[in-house]
């Protein structure tokens, strides 16, 4: 636990264990913990109650350079002054490690960061992204046996953010170092992580891996936070699905047709009619927004593999019939604010 004043509870009660080599991301809104659980597990704060333990070490009271915990943050922090080899290797020569050695290992880091050669140049010489590998290069010459990344990749455009994406898995698999990653983005989450844990006011929702959060998850605060989910509950659940919900349906599970056609619900599929609302065109997929003829309303999303835009958008105010499996009805939970919180918060790399 962690909380300021004694009267705002930051992070409020949490048990978190994270496997060795595993990619762990913790994802929520903004002021929703993860980073306050970051700066705990980093030792540059102090939980207010619980322990933060590795591999089987307590760590609560331990000083940040005392963890062996390496730490990469969104705005890079490079010294202007220095070259990138210099960069690298600042660590090492704070802690007296001798020149040579110095040299010899901010090679090897800039290597694993694929940029071999970059050692002469200066911060202003590289790009953005190359700028986020020095700075991850710097974390893993010390060898840390956790890294922790706080949203390094949020100052990159998307295009660039995407195939770091892509690289940082491909290299935490590689080195099979535990990385502990805080992000908002859920796309970003989904891409990276073994497993997510959802954070929201200081608690965690649910921690599973990306396909278990994303097909089945546990509250109505993680379907909607994960991707876009149709929340339904009380009467109109009862009416489409047969359950009281609360309950959440995927709009890319719903099947549109043109039209109301009696399909004729049965034990495995829910039919029911409505009218298009709202078409909102995203190039490679469209979202319908439907009405129900008997109450609520229900999004759809359809890949565009033939249709154009104009026939998308034309469908705006038309009668369609939608059905889906009842397979893909996911009953939820109670939000995590009426489950029990626990008094413990640690790290612990599993052997």
């Amino acid at each position: 636990m962690k909380s300021y004043d004694g009267r705002v509870n930051a992070v409020d009660g949490i048990s978190l264990d994270i496997a060795r080599g595993e990619f762990l991301t913790l994802l929520g809104p903004s002021g929703s913990g993860k980073t306050t659980t970051l700066m705990m597990i980093a030792g540059f704060e102090e939980p207010t109650s619980g322990t933060i333990e590795l591999g089987g070490e307590n760590l609560t009271r331990r000083p940040p350079w005392e963890r062996n915990i390496g730490v990469v943050f969104q705005n890079y922090a490079l010294f202007p002054h220095m070259t990138v080899g210099e960069n690298v290797g600042y660590g090492l020569r704070v802690k007296k490690v001798p020149r040579a050695e110095i040299r010899t290992r901010a090679q090897e880091a800039l290597e694993i960061v694929r940029l071999p050669g970059f050692g002469d140049r200066g911060p202003h010489q590289l790009s953005g992204g190359q700028r986020q590998r020095v700075a991850l290069a710097r974390a893993l010459v010390n060898r840390p046996r956790v890294l922790l990344l706080d949203e390094p990749l949020g100052a990159l455009d998307l295009k660039l953010r995407r195939e770091m994406q892509i690289e940082l898995k491909q290299m935490q698999r590689d080195l099979g170092i535990t990385f502990v990653f805080v992000t908002h983005d859920q796309e970003e989450a989904l891409t990276m992580s073994d497993r997510i844990a959802i954070f929201r006011d200081g608690v965690i929702e649910q921690v599973a891996s990306p396909v278990e959060l994303y097909e089945e998850p546990a509250t109505p605060f993680v379907a909607g936070f994960v991707g876009t989910s149709n929340l339904l509950e009380g009467e109109v659940a009862q009416t489409l699905v047969g359950l009281p919900g609360p309950v959440s349906i995927r709009p890319e599970k719903i099947t549109l047709r043109p039209g109301r056609t009696d399909l004729g619900a049965d034990g495995d599929r829910c039919v029911a009619t409505g009218v298009v609302t709202e078409v909102v065109y995203l190039g490679a997929s469209t979202h319908s927004v439907v009405d129900l003829d008997g109450g609520g309303r229900l999004t759809v999303l359809q890949q565009n593999l033939e249709s154009s835009h104009t026939r998308a958008l034309e469908r705006r105010g038309a009668p369609v019939t939608l059905s889906w499996q009842r397979s893909h009805v996911v009953s939820l939970g109670p939000p995590s604010s009426s489950l029990p919180a626990t008094e413990l918060h640690h790290l612990e790399e599993k052997r």
